[in-house]
């Protein structure tokens, strides 16, 4: 998976993907003019470089994920925290909570994964 990092660009293009698989070359190209006012070529550009990178097959012009959004940004966010402050997790949260106020839903929502995590 290293080499399935995108930029924000092509994250938006893939959440297009995403959205609405399986999906014809030609809605993607529609989709791409509209929403991201790309040409043809560059649409079919962004999606061979994510196909190489094994995120999404192309067969008989419809295109499909080999992974889902989910566990992209799951590994992506992994990486980040590994990356970032060397694995953990509560050094993260704590980096997040200075700048940004949590909310007392985000607080429960976070008691709460951890909770069933816990009971697992």
């Amino acid at each position: 998976m290293s080499n399935m990092k995108m930029g924000t660009v092509e994250s938006s293009f893939a959440d297009m993907i995403w959205d609405n698989e399986p999906v014809s070359t030609a809605e993607l190209v529609k989709l791409g003019a509209e929403k991201l006012n790309w040409k043809r070529t560059t649409t079919y550009t962004v999606l061979k470089r994510l196909c190489e990178r094994g995120i999404f097959q192309m067969e008989d012009s419809k295109v499909t994920s080999l992974i889902s959004r989910e566990d992209y940004y799951s590994t992506q966010s992994e990486r980040f925290v590994n990356d970032t402050f060397n694995g953990s997790l509560p050094a993260f949260i704590a980096a997040f909570a200075r700048k940004k106020k949590l909310t007392e839903q985000e607080i429960s929502e976070i008691r709460k994964m951890i909770d069933e995590y816990d009971g697992e």
